[in-house]
């Protein structure tokens, strides 16, 4: 059984992600999509809120299994018998901070390989960041979060 793992923080979960979980979920037997538990970042959501979300929006895909994680991403994916880190990217800028992570990754762990895959072109302009600012200044975000938490996203951002 091939196994992919689907690594972020999704603070919160995007239809960019989504179509990422989607796209690997056919190339892959089982995509367990990791969500980060890194403080530092200063979530907006918890990684409870941010589990549920994920298993609201991914719940029509029967081989995606939602989780998280605290440390080194290579040792989760030994843990959890996978092969493959699956990243999205958006534009070049990502490709660098990607590539410079999977390099070290591959030097902990030679086992795992990181694949690649480029953000549909509606998505490429979407990052949670872009989501959070736009929500707490009252813009419309319902094209880019899934639907199914919508309302959820917006009562948070919105009342901080």
């Amino acid at each position: 059984m091939k196994v992919a793992i689907c690594p972020g923080s999704f603070d919160p979960v995007t239809l960019g992600h989504l179509d990422i979980i989607e796209r690997t979920s056919y190339l892959f037997d089982k995509v367990i999509v990791a969500v980060l538990c890194n403080m530092e970042k200063h979530p907006n959501f918890t990684v409870e809120e941010r589990m549920e979300f994920l298993r609201e929006t991914t719940s029509h895909l029967p081989n995606v299994e939602i989780s998280s994680f605290d440390g080194l991403l290579v040792d989760f994916a030994k843990e959890k018998g996978a092969t493959a880190v699956v990243k999205g990217l958006r534009a070049v800028s990502d490709f660098e901070y990607e590539f410079q992570m999977s390099l070290i990754n591959k030097k902990l762990c030679p086992d795992i390989e990181t694949v690649y895959l480029n953000t549909s072109q509606e998505y490429m302009y979407l990052s949670s960041s872009v989501i959070k600012q736009i929500a707490s200044l009252g813009g419309d975000i319902s094209n880019f979060v899934p639907e199914a938490i919508h309302t959820k996203i917006v009562d948070r951002l919105t009342n901080m």
